[in-house]
């Protein structure tokens, strides 16, 4: 089974990132976690270009979503919202919307700042986008507030947030495992 994790953040030393990558290390055996980095090459969507056919970037986005099993997302709060390339990013992959790969994929939706409410706003704005394209999201919220207190050398050092961390990558690949299941079911 396969997760693709797609961090929010450009960032080099992102919080976001190294949340992605604590998570990788929370996984049960036979499951493994990518970390899409691609999101700064993504050029901004533009319908014109799409129907010209999808630029190299986007389409590698587009077929590594396809080719995963769950999304998890790991986004930073920009005004209150999410960040410009993340939500430009799932932009392209909502169109056509019929064709997404996000359709009906179990996703999740974390998030870490320095502020005091640990992205909250950006993980609901990306939670509705992701329904709004089709993704199965989990109503799940793992705000990492203080984000700059709670990592050191990369690696999450609060025991509180890498259990809840664990919970949610949990819940999101027992929500894969019961769509391949399905899947298998009904073929």
């Amino acid at each position: 089974m396969r997760i693709l994790a797609i961090s929010g953040s450009l960032r080099r030393g992102s919080h976001n990132t190294a949340l992605l990558r604590a998570a990788a290390d929370l996984l049960p055996p036979g499951v493994e976690l990518v970390i899409h980095d691609g999101l700064r090459d993504i050029p901004p969507y533009d319908d014109d270009v799409r129907e010209r056919g999808r630029p190299a970037p986007v389409q590698r986005l587009w077929d590594e979503v396809e080719e995963a099993d769950a999304v998890l997302v790991s986004t930073p709060e920009y005004n209150h919202s999410i960040p410009g390339q993340l939500k430009n990013a799932l932009d392209w992959l909502s169109r056509p919307l019929a064709e997404s790969p996000l359709r009906n994929k179990p996703a999740a939706v974390v998030g870490a700042s320095t502020g005091m409410f640990g992205a909250v706003w950006a993980q609901a704005e990306t939670r509705k986008v992701l329904s709004a394209i089709g993704a199965r999201v989990l109503d799940v919220e793992l705000p990492v507030p203080t984000a700059h207190e709670r990592f050191e050398d990369g690696r999450l050092t609060d025991p509180e947030i890498e259990q809840a961390l664990a919970d949610v990558v949990n819940q999101l690949v027992a929500a894969a495992r019961e769509r391949a299941e399905a899947k298998a079911a009904a073929a």
